[in-house]
């Protein structure tokens, strides 16, 4: 990862396709072990017909190969409520495992996991085998279809940060769940976190996240990832992934300890996008979840409305 902001491109197909996987908005019904996950790994053309004209981000995550490098997932089923190894492997155009990688943020590969209904996230750091095989235990709480996102650098002279995606699919009964509503102020495990600024298609916007708890700005926020602050961002449908990092890291002589942390971040095109802020206090990483509209979809132009959600999903580490 950089700290630039890194997107991966979009298709107007794709949305439609992924709504209707493992019964999105119908009755609540069974998802098997035979169930393979659709694939949806190259993808091609311009972003959904709401985009502002502007120029998109570079792409990345929704593509299994790019640059000569290919995720090879090799667990593609889990059971819901059962922990088990996630295994996979970064795979270049030889067909090797690719066992060298770039530390960046304190970190050889970052993984996210997340439910196509984005109600369920996780950030992971797995471990490597001397033959280039990541494996890492999860334990995923709902039947239905995830997206795996490895993000890394091969050390490779002159190799750029790559974001890959694939399909993963969890069997058990599914029942969908709607996308939690727009809202600027998320709790989690006694802490609530304030956004302060909005997406804008084609144009970089600050996003300010601040801290607090008990009523009281945090001030004392631990350094996570090199960071006071890690931010996620993937958007409802195609699930395209967005990743930033601070403006500034700890020790650098004028970035604080919170209350706040802030982003610059681009949207690519307008849409509904879900935000995932990890922060690191008293020795405990923490998620805080908001869902905010980017563009035409900030003032409903274009865009249907999400039913309200009980809670802000789900998240680990």
């Amino acid at each position: 990862m950089h700290a630039g902001l890194r997107i991966t491109a979009f298709a107007a197909a794709l949305a439609a396709t992924f709504g209707t996987a493992y019964g999105v908005g119908q009755g609540v019904g069974p998802v098997t072990e035979d169930e393979t996950p659709a694939r949806h790994d190259a993808h091609t053309g311009d972003s959904e017909s709401g985009h502002s004209g502007h120029e998109s981000p570079p792409a990345g995550g929704l593509q299994v190969s790019e640059n000569g490098y290919t995720l090879d997932l090799r667990t593609t089923r889990l059971a819901a409520g059962r922990t088990a190894d996630l295994r996979f492997a970064i795979r270049g155009d030889d067909g090797r495992a690719v066992t060298a990688f770039r530390r960046e943020h304190d970190k050889e590969l970052h993984l996210i996991v997340a439910s196509r209904d984005l109600n369920t996230y996780r950030h992971l750091h797995p471990t490597r085998a001397a033959d280039g095989t990541w494996s890492i235990p999860v334990s995923l709480p709902r039947a239905g279809g995830y997206r795996v996102f490895a993000d890394f650098t091969p050390e490779k002279k002159g190799a750029e940060n790559l974001t890959l995606g694939a399909d993963l699919a969890v069997s058990g009964t599914y029942a969908p769940q709607n996308l939690p509503a727009p809202d600027t102020t998320a709790t989690t495990e006694g802490y609530e976190v304030k956004l302060d600024g909005a997406l804008r298609p084609g144009a970089a916007r600050e996003l300010k996240l601040t801290v607090s708890r008990n009523g009281r700005p945090v001030t004392d926020l631990q350094p996570y990832l090199g960071a006071y602050g890690h931010l996620v961002a993937l958007r409802s449908g195609d699930l395209a992934y967005l990743h930033v990092h601070p403006g500034g890291e700890p020790g650098d002589g004028s970035t604080e300890p919170g209350p706040d942390i802030s982003f610059a971040a681009t949207a690519p095109s307008s849409g509904t996008y879900r935000l995932f802020l990890d922060f690191k206090h008293e020795g405990k990483v923490h998620t805080a979840a908001f869902t905010v509209r980017a563009g035409a979809a900030a003032t409903g132009e274009g865009a249907s409305e999400e039913a309200p959600h009980e809670s802000s999903g789900e998240h680990g580490h």
